[in-house]
């Protein structure tokens, strides 16, 4: 991941969220540096619920390791997307920070 990529993940997370810590913004983002590289995978699509199952079930529950039930996890997933209404194409990296954040999680990338 480049520093100039980490930088439009970082402007476009503080958006959001103006207390943003770009080193978690960067650990995100090389986190994700092979599925970036696939330019579908770099978006998720609120409008697909697969794509809303895979977040909770590989990004929420085995990343974020996350016990909570389904129902909560969705509505995260839910209360995120809402933040991002309007937005076309929703950042891979920014959603996961969102969640991470939402779920106060931020601090496994510390």
């Amino acid at each position: 991941m480049t520093t100039t990529e980490t930088s439009k993940y970082f402007e476009d997370i503080k958006q959001y969220d103006s207390s943003a810590d770009e080193a978690i913004v960067d650990k995100i983002a090389s986190n994700l540096r092979l599925v970036m590289q696939n330019d579908d995978a770099k978006w998720v699509s609120a409008s697909d619920s697969a794509e809303l199952e895979t977040v909770r079930e590989n990004y929420l529950k085995k990343k974020l390791e996350l016990s909570h039930s389904d129902e909560e996890l969705d509505a995260g997933i839910t209360a995120v997307m809402e933040q991002l209404k309007g937005v076309n194409k929703k950042s891979r990296v920014t959603v996961y920070y969102l969640l991470a954040k939402h779920f106060g999680k931020l601090d496994i990338y510390s």
